[in-house]
């Protein structure tokens, strides 16, 4: 299904530590990329390096005087909290800068790599930091990296960009840079922002002719809910949009393991997720598909499984989720975390859902989320709101 495929990797990006307490554990990358590693899955990819964005490639989305911030910062080590950098959700570090810097250039490596021809799809399982904002950071993230590769995709003469953002929270950094450009859609399917961070990314941010796109899932939401309404909201907007290439967050906190918020999925529901995104890359954006990481803080038993399978859907050999993991990487995880690693790659799910072309319900609140979603924004593009 898929051309070259290319996964940027350096093994310094797991500098972007905030520390041994901190839920954004480095560690996770590491044993994402050790666990595709171990199961030939990198072998059926292009591994190259990357180098830090420079100054004026971040001036894309940032303020100048909000990159010099860091910069201050990353020299000392001492909170600047104008910038955002010294509160318990992103605390100052000296090299934050560089640390930054490179998960940013990891992902518009990827951006590069897709609108060159160079490869179809691009991976970055370090980036997705989608909380930063122009002048501030905030939410775990320093650089917007997704942010800067669609700025910069638009600098090339990219006309139409779309953004679909699967993490547990709301795209919020993404949505604000993008927010009045009717060249990019950003769509973000998350946990209601009634009961979790940032508070944002409701149906009614809108944006400008619609192309705003928020489906605020309630707490409890598992597979069947969650895959009901990206079928419900997101085909058919990337259908209408026609973008040029496809840019996505793939956070996979939604699962029920992870500890910052409350959405059910498993990882085979999210597995699911990876390959309609896949399908929908190569039938409305000619398969230029850049993928990123995002949130995801189960350490060992939900990041490095989810990640790998999207590296292989992506990669077009996928993962049978009944492959044990193997013995290899369950001792390095063992040694590294002190943790019981997962056994096989799947979580013995099999996600169904029903689409909400058979009719919907008024009394689900999923339905009624997916519904109040299509009433805020369909019509904008043409399309009937009514299954």
């Amino acid at each position: 299904m898929s051309d070259a495929v290319r996964v940027v990797w350096d093994d310094a990006l797991t500098s972007y530590d905030f520390g041994p307490r901190h839920p954004l554990a480095p560690v996770r990358v590491e044993l994402t990329m050790a666990l595709a590693r171990e199961l030939g899955v990198l072998d059926a990819v292009e591994l190259v390096g990357c180098a830090p964005a420079a100054d004026d490639e971040l001036g894309l989305v940032h303020e100048r005087h909000y990159i010099d911030a860091v910069k201050r910062v990353s020299k000392t080590g001492r909170p600047d909290l104008n910038a955002g950098l010294g509160t318990s959700d992103n605390p100052a570090f000296a090299g934050v800068h560089e640390a930054s810097a490179l998960v940013a250039g990891a992902t518009l490596a990827a951006a590069r790599a897709v609108w060159a021809g160079e490869a179809e799809h691009a991976i970055n399982v370090a980036g997705g930091l989608h909380h930063a904002m122009p002048a501030n950071a905030s939410g775990f993230c320093v650089y917007n990296d997704p942010g800067l590769a669609i700025a910069w995709l638009l600098e090339q003469g990219a006309s139409k960009v779309a953004y679909v953002d699967v993490d547990v929270h709301h795209g919020d950094g993404v949505q604000a840079m993008f927010y009045d450009d009717p060249r990019v859609l950003t769509i973000s399917l998350h946990e209601s922002p009634r009961t979790l961070f940032p508070g944002t990314g409701y149906p009614e941010e809108t944006g400008i002719a619609g192309t705003a796109v928020n489906v605020a899932l309630p707490a409890g939401c598992g597979d069947q809910g969650w895959l009901r309404a990206f079928h419900a909201v997101v085909p058919p907007l990337l259908r209408e949009f026609d973008a040029q290439i496809l840019v996505s967050q793939q956070g996979c906190d939604s699962h029920a393991l992870d500890p910052l918020a409350n959405l059910m999925l498993s990882l085979d529901g999210q597995r699911t997720a990876y390959q309609e995104l896949h399908k929908l890359a190569h039938e409305t954006a000619g398969g230029r598909w850049v993928a990123t990481g995002g949130g995801g803080y189960e350490l060992v038993q939900v990041v490095p499984r989810a990640w790998t399978h999207l590296i292989a859907e992506a990669a077009g050999v996928p993962v049978d989720p009944e492959t044990r993991t193997p013995d290899e990487w369950r001792a390095f995880v063992r040694q590294r975390t002190g943790e019981v690693p997962p056994l096989t790659m799947t979580d013995g799910r099999n996600p169904e859902y029903r689409d909400i072309a058979q009719g919907f319900d008024p009394a689900d609140p999923i339905d009624r989320a997916i519904m109040a979603t299509r009433n805020a924004v369909f019509p904008l593009h043409g399309l009937d709101p009514m299954p």
